[in-house]
């Protein structure tokens, strides 16, 4: 290790209170403890770990903690501290505890998506005013270096739109999906026996991790303010296998975006940004296809920078530990150099769009009585909806039960408006010929 210069030794200690004793927060006490000199000389003062906050000091516990370290007062401990890393997770007591740093003059650093989602805005205000630093690199990708880029390398662009795989889980399993050719339980079931999965995956599999990451991003994105409640979100768990192998066919993968999308007002409609999250169909060349198992992956699109794309491990106590501590380190630079805390970069108030502004492609699986004319019907309300269609794939199949022949179709259309989209497809069900709409996934990237 390179030890620190003598400069460097200048500036008291800095006190850290770390808010969290799980697997992200134990490889941070071990990297602050380990990486102790090497911190220093990075950073212009040494880091002092006054304690880890717990909720039971006797917990079984993945990874080792300092026993001398740990505390049930959480309180007392921001109190002192120069710096907090919040990784409690969920709404309070983290909420508490970052105002209570906050209002005592502590940069804060947290990997909490779902509080920074549900009420970023208010903790921002009060870090402002406070001068003091509220970072949050580790809530969006792990170890994936994208709030900072978005923010500061592209603070000069105009960001028009923003794909991401931002949930390993949901990725691992569409993975296996496609590549073994399991259904959604088989691969549920793998992903939770490798610990990918929580024993109620629910919050992964319906979408609402990647939505309270998709809010984070769209508002460091579009310097407009987007809370949970104005994120689209549907998750993986009604697809199925017969999706995934029509998808290959096709040339296609199936992948849960995170959204973020503006559109420009145009013909009398109001422009505005869409945020949404959902089961989307890429072609096969696209780079975020190529993403497998538990990675993450972000696809930025910007108006002079043109394509950009950031890829790695998006969980994981390591990876996300090395994200903690690159926002410890900025903070603690700031502490030693003086100045201001970083600001929030929201500037204006872009329009949050509702999923019905939405304007991509679509592929519509249905089964329809084989009979003459069936096509011509549905090719109708299509046209009728100003919906055009691209390609139509037609299966025949007997029934075993009736020993009928009925026609599976899969339907991909050119980009259309998602209220016109959902129109068709309403008018489509009530067809008499109509037997079931099967699926109705999004296309990006064609």
């Amino acid at each position: 290790m390179t030890a620190p210069t003598n400069h460097v030794l200048a500036h008291k200690p800095l006190k850290v209170a770390l808010l969290g004793g799980g697997n992200v927060g134990a490889q941070v006490a071990r990297i602050l403890l380990d990486d102790a000199d090497s911190l220093a000389a990075r950073t212009g003062a040494r880091f002092e770990l006054l304690g880890i906050a717990v909720r039971n000091l006797d917990a079984p516990r993945t990874a080792p903690l300092p026993r001398e370290l740990l505390t049930t007062d959480a309180e007392a401990l921001v109190k002192e501290a120069d710096l907090v890393i919040e990784l409690l997770g969920g709404l309070e007591p983290a909420r508490s505890l970052i105002q209570t740093a906050i209002a005592h003059g502590a940069s804060v650093v947290s990997g909490n998506k779902a509080l920074l989602a549900a009420d970023g805005a208010t903790l921002y205000q009060q870090a402002d005013a406070a001068g003091v630093q509220l970072s949050y690199e580790a809530a969006v990708a792990g170890a994936i270096p994208i709030l900072r880029p978005i923010r500061d390398s592209l603070a000069g662009d105009q960001i028009t739109r923003v794909l991401g795989i931002v949930n390993g889980t949901t990725n691992y399993i569409l993975d296996q999906m496609d590549s073994t050719g399991a259904d959604f339980a088989t691969a549920l079931a793998e992903a939770q026996r490798l610990g990918y999965a929580e024993a109620d995956p629910t919050a992964d599999v319906e979408g609402h991790d990647a939505a309270a990451k998709a809010a984070i991003l769209a508002s460091l994105s579009f310097h407009t303010r987007f809370a949970l409640e104005n994120v689209h979100c549907e998750g993986i768990s009604s697809i199925t296998a017969a999706d995934i192998a029509a998808a290959k066919e096709a040339g296609l993968v199936i992948k849960l975006l995170a959204i973020a999308e503006k559109f420009p007002a145009k013909d009398g409609e109001e422009g505005g940004v869409s945020v949404r999250v959902h089961p989307t169909l890429l072609p096969r060349e696209h780079p975020l296809a190529a993403v497998h198992g538990a990675f993450n992956a972000v696809f930025v699109e910007a108006e002079y920078a043109g394509e950009l794309m950031f890829y790695g491990q998006g969980a994981g106590g390591t990876p996300t530990a090395s994200a903690v501590l690159g926002d410890l380190v900025s903070a603690a630079r700031r502490i030693v150099l003086g100045g201001p805390g970083r600001t929030e970069t929201t500037t204006g108030e872009v329009a949050a769009l509702g999923i019905e502004a939405v304007q991509t492609s679509y592929c519509i699986g249905l089964t329809v009585a084989d009979q003459p004319g069936v096509l011509a019907q549905i090719a109708q309300l299509f046209a009728g909806q100003g919906v055009s269609i691209e390609t139509i794939r037609q299966t025949i199949h007997r029934d075993s039960v009736d020993q009928e022949d009925y026609a599976e179709l899969r339907i991909v259309t050119h980009r259309a408006l998602e209220s016109a989209l959902a129109g068709t497809v309403e008018q489509i069900r009530q067809l008499p010929v109509t037997r079931e709409i099967t699926s109705v996934l999004r296309v990006e990237g064609i």
